[in-house]
């Protein structure tokens, strides 16, 4: 499940991030941007829905795959109120803006081009899953280990969709555009830690 993630990702999480996100004065940013994006990713998922009603295909995966994020936000929360962990507001990586900028305006290249992103958003997330949940304490380490099998299918139901909508070597072509992109930005340093973050250059 995870080798093939591995191989759709353009690079590893670096180690330097997975040093910062093990820090413990980390844990409170960890888990707020974790929420954030179990948030984000069900509004993608709802505001595709809206947007293409006449895709039946993408109506049933997306609004199970918004039942899964929310559920998985509200674990989330529950897990940061256990913990004594206040939900602050947190701004967001350059991540998934840097990813979006490149998908194109006009359908169905905008579609295709949106559904390429997410099927990367849910690879690199449950990447990182699978390195922090070995390395964390139990509690956290179980809850990240039972989120690999719905975001190693969120990941498929994205790139399914996109392969519906278009011909191999295309879909080819703007995979790997986009995983160059991709891995820009994983590699490259970041000011703040965050989920979906390079590794940290500088700590404040």
């Amino acid at each position: 499940m995870v080798a093939g993630i591995r191989g759709f990702l353009p690079c590893p999480t670096p180690d330097a991030w997975v040093a910062v996100a093990l820090q413990r004065e980390q844990e409170s940013t960890l888990l707020i941007d974790h929420a954030n994006c179990e948030k984000k990713a069900a509004a993608t998922a709802m505001a595709l829905m809206h947007r293409y009603t006449d895709n039946s295909m993408l109506l049933n995966k997306m609004s199970r795959l918004a039942r899964e994020e929310l559920r998985h936000f509200e674990q989330v929360i529950k897990m940061m109120a256990a913990r004594d962990i206040t939900y602050e507001p947190l701004s967001a990586s350059r991540y998934a803006q840097g990813l979006h900028k490149g998908v194109r305006r006009q359908e169905p290249g905008r579609l295709i081009d949106t559904l390429i992103v997410g099927a990367l958003i849910e690879a690199r997330s449950c990447e990182r899953f699978a390195k922090l949940a070995p390395e964390l304490d139990r509690e956290l380490g179980d809850f990240y280990f039972s989120l690999l099998k719905s975001e190693a299918r969120h990941y498929a139901d994205y790139l399914r969709l996109a392969q519906s909508l278009a011909d191999k070597a295309h879909l080819a072509d703007r995979i790997d555009y986009f995983r160059g992109l991709e891995a820009g930005l994983v590699e490259s340093a970041d000011t703040e830690f965050r989920f979906h973050s390079g590794p940290v250059a500088t700590q404040h």
